[in-house]
């Protein structure tokens, strides 16, 4: 067969998603646990179901609808934006998922050949937004050793040194994949760091809901800041795909170049999504709190399963869905001990290599009852034990 052309070289230096790969080593197991995937087990609130069931025949939803969103969910996300996150200042666009909502930053913001920055470990799917986008030159931050947290002091004279000036910092707050919250002080701190040097900051909240301890979520607000949000977690909306871009009110044109890329990619979320959204949003941060509160057993049952490593070797697990263990030294190749703990012990993990930390494995804790938890549990000690006493067995 003769070639029509060549490939484009953006996808092609674009990391293969990592869980496509874990996707496909679960679909050749027959007995498999997975603690891989960032999700929730719990589906969105019944009330909302049973709303979203009575409209499908409603002919509003098989239309477009605005760009931005429908006006009603936005008008609903000002007062929560307001109300919650205590950002004055923002202005709303709806996206399809979180994810979307990145990719549409990133396009509005960002030209082919621009520095940016990112902080190890990072999440994955942003980094790939990058490659993808031609944003290649992405600088990758250090964490603190023992907190993981972000280094300010390297960013602020990373920013200073670097020209031209990077055009774009982003975190993930709490943390995807490290499940580390960072403290409101380090935050602003950040945030005073970027808008002195004339640099945008980009703050994930997906796992705004997700604290746990007593912590508190809190965000940062200016002109040069952008904070991402979503349904998917929160409301176990994952299949729905529905997101939220707080953007800088006050920023002449942001608006009118965010609506090109918007319209160049979804067009608008889905309508019947964009629904139940809403009616999810009405039942308010309390249904979701009853929720997150579930998951603090599953955070004990993995912080027990990963104790053969050794208790300096586990972090995070302050939000988010995630805890970050790192393995022993030996085990350099830890996607390599990722299929074997899959092959041999029927769990499945991701690798940290994925996010910028080879040696590593991230562990979600959100997806599983607490029964099939328990079960994961003990095949990931198991596994873990065998692992630092005897290495991978075959």
């Amino acid at each position: 067969m003769g070639s029509y052309g060549t490939l484009a070289r953006r996808a092609l230096l674009t990391d293969t998603p990592v869980m496509v790969q874990i996707q496909e080593l679960i679909r050749g197991l027959k007995d498999c646990v997975s603690l891989a995937q960032g999700v929730v087990y719990w589906q969105p609130p019944k009330k909302a179901l049973e709303k979203v069931q009575q409209i499908v025949w409603d002919p509003s939803v098989s239309r477009y609808g605005a760009d931005e969103g429908l006006p009603e969910l936005r008008e609903a996300l000002m007062k929560k934006l307001l109300n919650e996150n205590k950002l004055c200042n923002s202005s709303v666009m709806v996206t399809a998922g979180a994810n979307q909502a990145f990719v549409n930053i990133v396009l509005t913001l960002c030209d082919t050949g621009d520095s940016v920055i990112m902080f190890a470990p990072y999440y994955f799917n942003s980094y790939m937004s990058f490659q993808m986008t031609g944003v290649t030159n992405i600088l990758v931050g250090p964490g603190d050793p023992k907190t993981l947290y972000p280094d300010a002091d390297w960013l602020e004279r990373t920013l200073l040194q670097t020209k031209p000036t990077p055009k774009l910092v982003s975190v993930v707050n709490p943390g995807n994949p490290s499940g580390t919250y960072i403290p409101e002080p380090l935050l602003q701190k950040i945030s005073d760091v970027c808008r002195n040097a004339g640099c945008w900051l980009v703050v994930d909240n997906t796992y705004e809901y997700f604290m746990y301890d007593g912590r508190k979520h809190v965000c940062v607000e200016g002109d040069h800041v952008v904070n991402i949000f979503s349904f998917s977690k929160a409301y176990g909306m994952m299949g729905w795909r529905v997101g939220y871009i707080a953007y800088p009110t006050h920023v002449q044109g942001f608006a009118a170049q965010l609506l090109k890329v918007q319209d160049n990619i979804p067009i608008c979320a889905s309508i019947i999504c964009q629904r139940l959204a809403l009616h999810s949003l009405e039942m308010g941060p309390e249904w979701v709190s009853d929720q997150v509160k579930n998951l603090v057993k599953n955070r004990e049952l993995l912080l027990d399963a990963l104790s053969p490593l050794g208790e300096d070797a586990i972090k995070g697990g302050e939000g988010a869905i995630y805890l970050w263990a790192k393995l022993p030294d030996v085990f350099t190749e830890d996607f390599e001990v990722v299929r074997w703990l899959a092959r041999k012990h029927g769990v499945v993990l991701i690798p940290g290599s994925s996010c910028g930390s080879p040696g590593y494995l991230r562990i979600s804790f959100g997806g599983l009852v607490e029964d099939q938890c328990r079960v994961a549990s003990k095949r990931l000690r198991r596994g873990l034990e065998e692992l630092v006493s005897d290495g991978m067995i075959p």
